[in-house]
C-alpha cells in the first residue's frame, strides 16, 4: 500500500475513533508509520485529507455498482443501485457522517462534484443504454438524470441510516418507493 493510502486509512480510523478535533497530524503519521514530512507531501493540513476520504467513499460505491449491476433490465439495475446506496450507507454510517462533517470545513468543498464525476458518468452510461433500448423516455437527459438519481438515492439512504432509526419494513418500503419514483420520473416502460 502506498504512503498516501496509508495516510488516508489512518486518518479514517483515527477520525472515527477519536473525532476530527482530537486527532492530530502526529497521530495520523504515527498510525500510518511514516514521517511527519511525508504527510505534507500529500496533504497540507489535518482537514485537507477529507476530499481523499470522500473520494474513497465514492470509489467504494462505484466499485460495488460495477460488480453488482449486471442486468440488461434498467428496472433491475435501478433496484440494485438503490440497494447498493442503502447498504453502503448502512455499512459506512459513521464514515459518511465524518465525510460531511469534515469536508464542509475545508476549502475543498467546491471539489464535491469533481469527486462524484466518475459515479455520475457511470450512471449516465446506464441511462443512455436504457434510452437506446427504449426502456425510458428518449427525451431523458442522462447528464441531469444521473445527478438527480444519485442525489435521491444518497439522500434517502442517509435519511434512513443517519437521521432515523426505522424498522426494516419501513426501510424496505422506502427502497421500493424510491425505485418506483425513479422509474416513473424517467417514464420507464412507456
Amino acid at each position: 500500500m502506498d504512503k498516501r493510502q496509508r495516510i488516508i486509512d489512518s486518518a479514517i480510523k483515527l477520525y472515527l475513533r477519536q473525532g476530527i478535533e482530537k486527532t492530530t497530524i502526529t497521530d495520523i503519521v504515527k498510525d500510518a508509520g511514516i514521517g511527519q514530512g511525508t504527510y505534507y507531501l500529500y496533504f497540507s493540513s489535518k482537514l485537507s485529507v477529507m476530499p481523499a476520504i470522500a473520494e474513497y467513499m465514492v470509489n467504494n460505491v462505484l466499485r460495488r455498482l460495477e460488480s453488482e449491476v449486471r442486468d440488461r433490465s434498467f428496472k433491475r439495475n435501478v433496484e440494485t443501485m438503490v440497494s447498493v446506496f442503502f447498504d453502503n450507507t448502512e455499512e459506512y454510517k459513521e464514515l459518511t457522517k465524518l465525510v460531511y462533517t469534515g469536508f464542509t470545513q475545508t476549502e475543498e468543498v467546491g471539489r464535491w462534484e469533481t469527486i462524484y464525476a466518475p459515479l455520475y458518468e457511470w450512471v449516465q452510461t446506464l441511462i443512455d443504454r436504457a434510452r437506446s433500448d427504449g426502456e425510458i423516455s428518449p427525451r431523458t437527459s442522462s447528464f441531469f438524470a444521473s445527478r438527480i438519481m444519485i442525489g435521491a438515492m444518497e439522500s434517502a439512504a442517509e435519511q434512513v441510516y443517519l437521521f432515523d432509526d426505522p424498522e426494516q419494513s419501513f426501510i424496505d418500503e422506502y427502497r421500493s418507493a424510491l425505485v418506483d419514483h425513479i422509474l416513473t420520473s424517467l417514464n420507464y416502460g412507456k
